[in-house]
């Protein structure tokens, strides 16, 4: 199954679409009523309506239900460590992002004043779809797969010295997820997911690798961050990103570039890069961490 987070006449909600992606329906029974029901989730307890809306009619949001959190994983390929002369770390990097960070499958990406080093990361987005408890396979808990895009303010932080995942991370529409999410059982129920990653920049693919290569599987960042915080159905769980990101070589996002995610069996975004809007007077002053060549 694919279902989306839609938006129609300023209401949304969840829908299911159709095999051939064009059209929709409304999913009128509570996302808790269904979410958590994994192999065993039907249409019937979908509670359909009977109208089917063309998917050119609406707007695709991020398909987090309202409440959940979000939370990113980085460090979790091997091959993008090493171009960056580092090794494999002994345990998960975790981080949590804000809902107002996200924006849909084809919403534009905002570029803030406060960097020049914007970057793109494809990411496999998890979907929990009940708490985890006792169950054995964390896997077992998940609702499904999306597709996300970990756009990163690289220089954050720089004048400081550290690390500055606030900026870097959790700026205000800059990560877009979507377009839907996939069922887990449509991409290998309960197992690691072997799916193929790609994004390009303006038609020049640039991270192309598999999620088979993650250095910690689905289970062990999902059981890591369960440690920490209890997932809730709804959570998205970012699992990192591989290689060819503009901090390998230098090449950074700018204003008017067209980046496509793409994770084959699950689907595309599609994001233009928007130019950066300066800071008002009441927020342009004190110290900001503006970029150093600002």
């Amino acid at each position: 199954m694919r279902l989306a987070r839609i938006e129609l006449g300023g209401q949304a909600f969840w829908a299911l679409v159709d095999a051939s992606g064009k059209h929709c329906r409304r999913v009128r029974a509570p996302f808790a009523c269904w979410a958590g029901l994994g192999p065993g989730l039907q249409l019937e307890a979908l509670d359909l309506a009977g109208e089917r809306l063309p998917l050119a009619t609406v707007r695709l949001l991020p398909p987090l239900e309202p409440g959940s959190r979000v939370f990113g994983v980085g460090l979790n390929y091997l091959s993008h460590l090493e171009r960056l002369g580092s090794q494999a770390p002994a345990h998960p990097l975790a981080y949590l992002k804000p809902e107002s960070a996200l924006v849909g499958a084809y919403d534009p990406i905002s570029h803030s004043p406060l960097t020049r080093q914007l970057d793109y990361e494809v990411e496999l987005v998890a979907v929990v779809g009940r708490a985890l408890h006792e169950e054995p396979r964390a896997t077992a808990c998940l609702l499904g797969f999306t597709v996300g895009n970990d756009i990163s303010a690289r220089d954050a932080g720089q004048q400081i010295g550290r690390l500055d995942l606030l900026t870097q991370k959790a700026m205000d529409c800059t990560t877009p997820v979507g377009p839907w999410v996939v069922t887990a059982d449509a991409l290998g129920g309960e197992q690691q997911p072997a799916l193929e990653l790609r994004l390009s920049v303006n038609d020049e693919v640039r991270q192309r690798d598999n999620t088979r290569h993650m250095i910690f599987p689905l289970d062990e960042l999902l059981n890591y961050l369960d440690a920490r915080i209890k997932l809730r159905p709804g959570d998205l769980v970012f699992t990192g990103s591989t290689h060819g990101v503009g901090l390998e070589s230098g090449r950074f996002l700018q204003p008017g570039d067209q980046v496509v995610a793409q994770i084959s069996g699950i689907g595309q975004l599609r994001n233009r890069i928007g130019a950066p809007c300066p800071l008002g007077p009441a927020r342009g002053a004190g110290r900001l961490g503006l970029p150093l060549d600002h």
